[in-house]
């Protein structure tokens, strides 16, 4: 699947998500306007959490899962789990660029093995080295939170990094897609959009909801109001 430059996109985070049911999970929140369904990975190592593996993206893939898998890796070393993740049919593989002692070289195995690169800052990392690397990605990922657990809130100042994230991503003309991912939520979307992420990573919101199409479209209604 292909997207348009400027397309909004909801990314469904199913960390959130009732694993005993997952592929129907997938399904419904897909029905309810989701395009990508993101995986949070996490190796209790690079991050004080564990969750799943190469495995579950194999499983969703031999599922059917009809939208893309947006894998980010919150691991270290990243280079073996790129290759097994692209394997199991991943379409995006984010990484962190302290997981890896060669950024160019991992971002570029990722692109080699047929799936998008995508590079993930964390709050407090800044975002000079996204300059050096940019003609190798396919997306920024920006947490909003410092990564290894759901449910947390939104970190205020990252809006400002957002905002100069869209001024290098225009400014190179790139097709690089700009996702957030932490404590996204309704009332605070539509700055996000405002700001100018196009790739909005949502979990709790969707999946503790009692109705994901109504949830889904909330959340799409306000990416257009804050993107006008």
């Amino acid at each position: 699947m292909s997207y348009r430059s400027g397309e909004m996109i909801v990314a469904a985070s199913v960390l959130n998500a009732d694993f005993a049911r997952l592929g129907q999970e997938c399904d419904e929140v897909v029905a309810a306007g989701a395009g990508l369904i993101h995986l949070d990975v996490m190796d209790n190592h690079y991050v004080p959490n564990m969750t799943v593996g190469p495995l579950v993206c194999q499983a969703l893939n031999d599922y059917g899962v009809s939208v893309p898998i947006d894998v980010h890796l919150m691991v270290e070393p990243v280079d073996a789990l790129i290759e097994q993740f692209a394997a199991a049919g991943a379409s995006f593989i984010s990484i962190h660029p302290e997981a890896t002692r060669h950024l160019d070289r991992s971002l570029a195995l990722i692109r080699d093995l047929g799936c998008r690169a995508g590079l993930v800052l964390n709050p407090g990392t800044p975002l000079a080295v996204v300059e050096q690397v940019l003609p190798r990605l396919d997306m920024l990922l920006l947490m909003s939170v410092n990564p290894g657990f759901g449910g947390q809130a939104f970190i205020p100042y990252v809006l400002d990094k957002i905002r100069a994230a869209r001024q290098i991503i225009d400014g190179s003309g790139l097709p690089v897609r700009l996702e957030v991912d932490g404590g996204i939520k309704v009332h605070n979307i539509a700055d996000v959009a405002h700001a100018g992420a196009d790739t909005f990573v949502v979990g709790s919101e969707i999946f503790g909801a009692s109705c994901y199409k109504e949830a889904v479209a909330s959340l799409s209604k306000a990416i257009a109001e804050g993107a006008g």
